[in-house]
């Protein structure tokens, strides 16, 4: 072989080397993105609740809007929110479809995906006439989901009522014909019944996973509330409850709001790692007595500890 076919040769063979290694390369970073991607962090809007619920001196009209926070949510790169139903127009009669179409379109143009919405309702009232009501108050919202195109309606529990402390089991027994009536909508809309454990009636995974097997529904799960597991471990509960999840709400602590104790980004990244859960994980940072609140600075705050920590256990 001649000397400059010899040499021409040689830069082929490095030429190949190098891509293949550099092949091999993007493929590794593909696998270690699509890993990372299986946790994408969002947000929930009620972290933005005061901003929200505040109106104009001068016309009563909203100061920030859900479009706003969409605006802002795009800036930040943020690509899911939970459109939590309190800040929409009325609430809570349900908005217009003209409203609804407005927020899904907003949402599409700007490439955020609306990861679930939610009211507030008592299922574990003593009376039969609010449990009632507000079991047609969720049937409704489950349609005003569909049109956004949520996957997830989130309904409460309850606070325990007086006199009923002793009780848990009667109280449940409430809540839980809520719950399946719920689901039943749920299935005929294509949408899942999020229940969440707030600290009120569903302070334990136990009691979690007890009505959920009560309710019996594929349209029926939990959302996994980090920071209202009233254990010593809230950590343990957040493990056992995982695989029922259906949503999030991720807070700035897991021993409940008000505590000093951060949240262990880490130590969430690995249970979410071991059981195998997916998707988007909305957080919700709170307004603490005393304290000045800031979303604009403590929401980025709060993505990048879970981002850093998902990054690092996922690599």
């Amino acid at each position: 072989m001649k000397k400059n076919n010899l040499l021409r040769f040689l830069a082929i063979i490095v030429v190949l080397i190098s891509s293949l290694a550099n092949n091999s390369a993007f493929a590794q970073n593909e696998k270690k993105s699509k890993k990372q991607q299986d946790v994408i962090v969002t947000l929930n809007a009620y972290s933005f609740n005061d901003l929200l619920m505040a109106k104009q001196a001068k016309d009563k009209q909203p100061l920030y809007s859900l479009f706003n926070l969409m605006d802002w949510c795009a800036a930040q790169n943020i690509k899911g929110i939970d459109l939590t139903g309190y800040y929409f127009p009325g609430y809570p009669a349900v908005p217009s479809d003209e409203y609804i179409l407005k927020l899904r379109n907003k949402a599409k143009e700007l490439g955020i995906v609306i990861t679930g919405t939610g009211i507030r309702n008592n299922f574990a009232s003593p009376d039969p006439a609010v449990r009632a009501a507000d079991i047609e108050l969720a049937k409704k919202w489950v349609i005003v989901a569909k049109k956004l195109g949520a996957p997830v309606l989130r309904v409460f529990a309850g606070e325990i009522p007086k006199g009923y402390e002793d009780k848990w089991d009667e109280v449940a027994g409430w809540m839980i014909d809520a719950y399946k009536q719920c689901a039943v909508e749920g299935e005929k809309h294509g949408v899942k019944i999020g229940i969440q454990n707030h600290g009120d009636m569903l302070q334990t995974a136990d009691q979690c996973l007890k009505v959920l097997k009560a309710v019996d529904s594929k349209w029926a799960g939990l959302i996994v509330d980090t920071g209202n597991f009233k254990t010593a471990d809230p950590y343990l509960d957040i493990e056992i409850t995982a695989p029922y999840a259906v949503n999030w709400q991720i807070k700035e602590s897991s021993f409940g709001i008000g505590s000093p104790i951060r949240t262990d980004s880490e130590r969430l990244m690995r249970i979410f790692k071991k059981t195998g859960v997916k998707g988007y994980f909305p957080i919700e940072t709170i307004l603490l007595k005393d304290i000045p609140y800031d979303a604009f600075a403590l929401v980025p705050a709060l993505m990048k500890e879970l981002n850093d920590a998902r990054d690092k256990v996922y690599k």
